[in-house]
C-alpha cells in the first residue's frame, strides 16, 4: 500500500480525513507529520501566509513534499460568514486576538467566543455562513498540484451545541440535518461536510490513478 502524507499536526483533522478516504475506498496508508517522524520547526508557522485557501494548501503541500520526498496532500479549511465579508476565512485558526498564545480546545473556544461577539444581535440572515475546504495533492515533490474543493452551507448559532467535532462545529448549524456539526456522528458529518466533499474527490483521483 502506497504512503500518502497528510500535512497536518491536528489529531482531529487526521482522524476525520482518514475516515473519509477509507470510506471512499482510497487504497493508501495515510501518515500524519508525526507518523512520518517530521519534527516540528518554526518554519512551519510561516508557510500559510497567503490570502486564499488554495495558495495556503498548495504552499503547505509543496513544503512537506519537498521536506519528506513523500506523496503529500494538504488542505486549508475555514469558515466564511457573509455578513462579516467572508471572515474569519483564512484566519479561521487564529481568529481570536488571544489565539497566538492558545492551542487545542482552548483555542477553539476563544475563536468561537470571538465569532459570537462579532455576531451579537445579528438575525438569522446575517448568520448565513459556509465552511470551505481546499485540498492540494502532490504525487511527487515535483509533480503538478491537483486541487479539490468542497463547501457546506449553514448558519451560525447564538450559542454552542454539542460536544463532537472541532473548530467552529458547535456553532455551525446544518439546516438540512437540523443539527450543529458538533451534534453529528462522525459519519453524518463526513457525508455533508466541506472536508468530506473535498477528500472524496481526492479519493476518486487516487482510485483513477494510484500513487
Amino acid at each position: 500500500m502506497n504512503k500518502l502524507l497528510l500535512a497536518t499536526r491536528s489529531a482531529d483533522k487526521m482522524r476525520e480525513i482518514s475516515e473519509i478516504l477509507k470510506g471512499a475506498g482510497a487504497d493508501v496508508e495515510l501518515l500524519s507529520l508525526e507518523g512520518a517522524h517530521v519534527a516540528w520547526s518554526a518554519k512551519e508557522e510561516t508557510v500559510e501566509e497567503f490570502d486564499s485557501f488554495l495558495s495556503n494548501a498548495r504552499a503547505k503541500a509543496e513544503y512537506f513534499a519537498k521536506l519528506t520526498g513523500l506523496a503529500t496532500v494538504a488542505d486549508d479549511s475555514g469558515l466564511e460568514v457573509l455578513s462579516l465579508l467572508g471572515a474569519p476565512g483564512v484566519k479561521s485558526k487564529r481568529f481570536s486576538p488571544q489565539g497566538a498564545s492558545l492551542a487545542g480546545k482552548e483555542l477553539d473556544q476563544a475563536n468561537n467566543e470571538e465569532l459570537l461577539r462579532r455576531l451579537t444581535g445579528a438575525d438569522a440572515a446575517r448568520r448565513r455562513a459556509s465552511y470551505l475546504c481546499v485540498a492540494v495533492l502532490l504525487r511527487r515533490p515535483s509533480a503538478p498540484p491537483e486541487s479539490f474543493a468542497g463547501r457546506c452551507w449553514g448558519r451560525i448559532l447564538e450559542e454552542p451545541r454539542g460536544t463532537g467535532g472541532f473548530g467552529y462545529d458547535p456553532l455551525f448549524f446544518h439546516e438540512g440535518l437540523g443539527k450543529a456539526f458538533a451534534e453529528l456522528a462522525p459519519e453524518e458529518k463526513n457525508r455533508v461536510s466541506h472536508r468530506g466533499e473535498a477528500f472524496r474527490q481526492v479519493a476518486a483521483a487516487l482510485k483513477e490513478r494510484p500513487l
